[in-house]
């Protein structure tokens, strides 16, 4: 498979991630193709129970939906098997675990691993399980500690999703040195999707992409493709990451887009992307 048709596949079937506020799910099912992937994420603010019911009623509305699993915002393995139990319920298939955002556990769960562990001892029958990679250093935790982390959780997951980077350059090289630890787990690459430059750089620094901010900041030109005058546009990324794609032994499974909710602007450009490959 060449780039373009590699690259092509992956932007006709990417992975959308959207923040469980109030009426993301019209805005989903009013922008997104029903059949393609949607992640929601749970955080402190809004709680797990917001994830869910996030999560029930996308997959009502015919998404494939896998809700974020956060192990410092689940309490105990009673709460567990509640949030094991309306996973199932909902027939979702597919779950993204992640330690969270809280400076300390809330419970019984520290760590992704921790929950995912707990996990697999309660047979949680999920077919898809999915942890976090870190092509950029983590803001406080580590590199070497993200590498023994990865390590620890690859035989709990199934897939691996890279956290947002603006470098292709820098992505590409994580794969490979994934590859080089014996890491086998097909890979998500995380993209931004469209979005405005205050928001983008607001979410930027709070997720800790420092090096890519320097990145940016170090090449002008390369910064005025990425912020246009309408905001942030991710062409230069996704083409960036294009040479890896077709390789077999890179095992890219295709994007992961973060939408920051701006779902629309965020389908509309993935559209106009496929129609200016079609047309080559």
């Amino acid at each position: 498979m060449e780039e373009r048709d590699a690259l092509a596949f992956h932007l006709s079937q990417p992975r959308y991630e959207v923040v469980p506020a109030a009426g993301i799910e019209d805005e989903v099912a009013a922008h997104v193709p029903r059949g393609l992937k949607v992640t929601v994420t749970a955080s402190p603010r809004r709680g797990i129970d917001a994830t869910l019911d996030a999560a029930e009623e996308l997959a009502r509305r015919g998404y494939h939906v896998a809700p974020h699993l956060s192990a410092r915002l689940v309490r105990d393995e009673a709460e567990l098997r509640e949030i094991l139990a309306r996973v199932r319920e909902a027939g979702l298939t597919d779950a993204f675990v992640v330690a969270g955002d809280l400076d300390q556990p809330g419970g019984a769960y520290e760590s992704a691993v921790d929950l995912l562990r707990a996990m697999d001892e309660l047979g949680h029958g999920l077919a898809h399980v999915g942890i976090t990679g870190y092509p950029e250093s983590h803001p406080v935790i580590p590199d070497r500690t993200t590498i023994e982390a990865m390590d620890e959780k690859a035989p709990y997951a199934t897939y691996i999703v890279s956290q947002v980077c603006f470098d292709p350059a820098t992505i590409v090289s994580w794969v490979h040195a994934v590859r080089a630890r014996s890491v086998a787990l097909p890979i998500d690459i995380g993209i931004p999707g469209v979005a405005s430059r205050v928001k983008l750089l607001r979410i930027a620094r709070r997720i800790g992409v420092g090096d890519s901010l320097r990145f940016l900041g170090k090449r002008r030109g390369w910064l005025a493709q990425l912020l246009t005058r309408s905001g942030y546009d991710p062409a230069p990324i996704v083409e960036g990451v294009a040479s890896i794609l077709p390789d077999p032994a890179a095992r890219i499974a295709g994007f992961h887009v973060y939408t920051f909710n701006e779902v629309e602007a965020t389908e509309r450009w993935r559209r106009e992307a496929l129609a200016r490959l079609d047309a080559v």
